[in-house]
């Protein structure tokens, strides 16, 4: 809960990262609770995706930092607005969006979403699809908001990607043979 409640409190990149490597690392346990051999894969596999994706998140921070010189929200908005983005800023929001992405579960970094669901218990089940996910799509917001607000060309990525991710994940769930 105080992961959840820092990241959407958070008023520049740090705090977010911060709070949302701490609900990151927090719901590892609600996948293994089990403990199973599966369950242990599965959260392995989501421990994977969640440090891999937090580190590339700090590597997007760093470069948007160098750029910018400061992470508040209101710091990134002021520098990028009204202005062409430079290829180093576009590098830092794009590695920034990758890792996200990967938290949220959108193609094609989903690959920890089939396997932690059917495995953890119901009410975990619920908590990463309701909560965690969700969390990494207001990291995508937070950064399509401060960085791309008025870049078509990424307005249009994020459409491309999340339709895609909205109707394959619909695709599959028809032909699921789990409900989790």
């Amino acid at each position: 809960l105080s992961g959840v409640l820092g990241v959407f409190l958070s008023g520049d990149f740090l705090t977010t990262f911060i709070f949302f490597e701490l609900m990151s690392f927090s719901s590892y346990p609600l996948i293994i609770h089990d403990e199973k051999e599966e369950s242990k894969k599965a959260g392995i596999t989501y421990l994977s995706v969640a440090v891999v994706s937090g580190m590339i998140i700090l590597m997007g921070l760093f470069v948007i930092y160098n750029q910018v010189g400061s992470l508040n929200f209101d710091s990134i908005r002021a520098f990028t607005e009204g202005g062409e983005i430079s290829l180093p800023l576009f590098v830092g929001g794009l590695l920034t969006f990758i890792g996200f992405s990967a938290k949220a579960g959108m193609y094609p970094l989903h690959i920890w979403l089939p396997k932690a669901h059917p495995v953890a218990p119901a009410p975990a089940s619920a908590l990463l699809s309701g909560i965690l996910t969700k969390t990494g799509i207001f990291g995508i917001l937070v950064v399509t908001s401060n960085l791309f607000l008025y870049d078509a060309a990424w307005g249009m990525l994020i459409l491309i990607l999340g339709t895609i991710t909205m109707f394959g994940g619909a695709f599959l769930a028809v032909f699921s043979v789990d409900l989790k």
